[in-house]
């Protein structure tokens, strides 16, 4: 009989194509899914990858079971639903969450205390992990419940085997000092109004970043952007200095205190949240129970 693990060494391998990629992802060392992937070959009596370059590929009887993989992994999961149907209770077990890091900070951190007085029986382990390798973990079924935003208002690549549901809009504010003169506008900040303030932004490749530049599409002025820091924390001690205002996610903005404040913009930028997980667990009792926390 196939090993699970195995099969699922072998998946990972083929979305990553390498060895040390794919270990990564599982937790392993490469050492470890080559041995995987070696007892794979030795239960179906064929070579499984072949070297190509600095990686490998599926050979066609690699390729034949990559193909059947969801299958298998859907059986299981159907048994494992089985299970919690009948057992009396609420949800148990563990839940594995992957999310970028706004969306734990904003939407999970705040949903795990409600969702553990409702299931007090499951466990929530939470990874940190950006949306297209988020996409990839539930999809290998290295994760079951992923939290996604769109890259720049482009909707992420969604694998076939997942479904998703939007679960809230993120939105950008421009933080200051109360005593910067901005802060005592009563409308909604324009370029316009922005155009020669001194800034403190994301790093360029940024989804934050590419807001930011947004905002002076039509000013012909240069930002002047004094620092670069991807870190929100940082960013509001920056600005609590007085010197500097930021464009900051509000998932990603903890509570500001009496210093700072937080002005809307005419034209703000948004970012849709997503949570995905594979469609043969539609009916798991964890995450149809974690989907109703956070859309609450």
């Amino acid at each position: 009989m196939i090993d699970v693990g195995a099969l699922q060494a072998l998946r990972s391998v083929a979305a990553l194509g390498t060895l040390a990629r794919a270990a990564d992802e599982l937790g392993f060392t490469a050492s470890a899914v080559s041995q995987q992937i070696k007892r794979l070959e030795r239960q179906v009596g064929v070579p499984v990858l072949a070297p190509a370059g600095r990686g490998v590929v599926l050979t066609p009887a690699g390729q034949a079971i990559v193909d059947s993989a969801p299958d298998v992994f859907q059986a299981l999961e159907r048994c494992a639903e089985a299970a919690q149907s009948v057992a009396e209770g609420s949800p148990r077990g563990m839940l594995r969450v992957v999310a970028f890091s706004t969306a734990i900070r904003g939407l999970l951190a705040p949903t795990l205390r409600r969702l553990s007085a409702r299931c007090p029986d499951l466990l929530v382990h939470i990874t940190e992990q950006d949306p297209d390798e988020a996409l990839r973990s539930v999809d290998a079924g290295t994760a079951d419940l992923a939290l996604i935003h769109d890259a720049d208002g482009i909707p992420a690549v969604m694998p076939p085997a997942l479904t998703q549901r939007r679960l809230h809009t993120d939105v950008g504010d421009v933080v200051m000092h109360r005593t910067h003169p901005l802060a005592s506008l009563d409308a909604p900040l324009t370029g316009a109004n922005l155009a020669g303030q001194a800034w403190v932004t994301s790093p360029p490749g940024t989804v934050c970043h590419q807001w930011f530049r947004r905002l002076f599409a039509d000013v012909p002025e240069e930002p002047d952007v004094r620092h670069l820091v991807d870190d929100f924390a940082t960013q509001l001690a920056l600005i609590a200095s007085g010197n500097v205002i930021a464009l900051i996610p509000r998932l990603a903005r903890p509570p500001l205190g009496a210093d700072l404040v937080a002005l809307p913009l005419r034209r703000p930028p948004k970012r849709e949240v997503h949570a995905a997980w594979r469609r043969s667990a539609n009916t798991s009792p964890a995450i149809q129970a974690a989907l109703a926390e956070l859309s609450a």
